[in-house]
């Protein structure tokens, strides 16, 4: 999703500036985030069809690192539905998938205003992962990623908050599982993102452009029991700044530092349900999440 209008001057209104040139993915303005688990393959022939939910509330703006004065607020409730195929290529365990969000965003406070609100569909995201390493008796997985998000979610390029993006992005993930003797499992992800052009990035018809953005992400998981775990994982991501029409816009690269804690189990053996507390620990411009709850529902046929 993302944020494009022209404001006024001033370090107030310059974090709000930023707030607008940057973007808001269904999972935050993260990279591509993973949940413990997604890296493993599973065997040739099985479907997979998950619908994810997130409640996001950002109480807080940030500009160079400080916190700006005011009372800003944007909450998020963001779906989110992937359906996922594993067969085999040449060999290798390859998952063609589709994820497709939805949901709203609404500021609060006094950027309401400025930034309204926005709800519809977002851009489609076309994936596959290729196993390189698939060793399930060891639960030692390595899968490469390609993203390519396709625009065409809603956008309006006169409003300030939008579920669609109008621009291509493409992106690379890497993501490495390690089971660690019978109860611990590591799971390990990093990903770059690029952009390409939004030639209506606000009413003035001004062009977009965005450098690229990287992750890093990483979960520890405690089996309580064969199929119920305990997780808990950290993540780092950095979002590229942004340019309109060539010009530098300031304070648009973003930094971001995040925990989450939760737990996954299958309450049948084909059916698994998952629940995740998180927040940002730190942010250097943009809106602070000070709570996201995530929940997914996923089914195996």
């Amino acid at each position: 999703m993302s944020l494009s209008k022209s404001l006024f001057p001033s370090l107030r209104a310059s974090a709000l500036a930023a707030v607008a040139c940057c973007t808001l993915t269904s999972q935050s303005a993260h990279a591509i985030d993973i949940d413990a688990g997604d890296y493993t393959a599973l065997p040739e022939g099985t479907n997979v069809v998950a619908l994810y939910g997130q409640h996001a509330q950002r109480n807080s703006l940030y500009a160079r690192g400080d916190q700006v004065n005011g009372n800003y607020g944007l909450d998020s409730n963001i779906g989110v539905l992937r359906i996922i195929h594993f067969t085999k290529i040449a060999g290798y365990i390859v998952d063609p998938q589709i994820l497709l969000p939805f949901g709203e965003l609404k500021a609060k406070g006094d950027v309401a205003p400025v930034l309204g609100k926005g709800s519809g569909v977002a851009d489609a995201i076309f994936a596959a992962t290729v196993w390189t390493l698939n060793d399930p008796v060891n639960r030692r997985y390595l899968g490469i990623t390609p993203f390519v998000y396709a625009p065409i979610g809603n956008y309006d390029r006169n409003k300030a908050l939008n579920l669609g993006e109008n621009r291509w992005k493409y992106a690379l993930q890497v993501g490495y599982i390690h089971g660690i003797g019978e109860k611990f499992t590591v799971d390990l992800a990093a990903d770059v993102t690029v952009y390409g052009k939004n030639n209506r990035a606000n009413a003035a018809g001004q062009t977009l452009e965005q450098n690229q953005s990287y992750q890093l992400q990483a979960f520890l998981r405690y089996d309580l029991r064969p199929g119920i775990d305990l997780r808990a994982g950290l993540s780092r991501g950095y979002s590229g700044s942004n340019q309109l029409d060539g010009v530098s816009q300031a304070n648009t690269g973003n930094r971001v530092d995040k925990f989450q804690l939760g737990t996954a189990a299958f309450i049948t053996p084909t059916t698994q349900v998952m629940a995740l507390w998180g927040k940002d620990l730190t942010v250097s411009n943009g809106f602070k999440e000070n709570s996201r709850i995530n929940v997914r529902l996923l089914q195996l046929f």
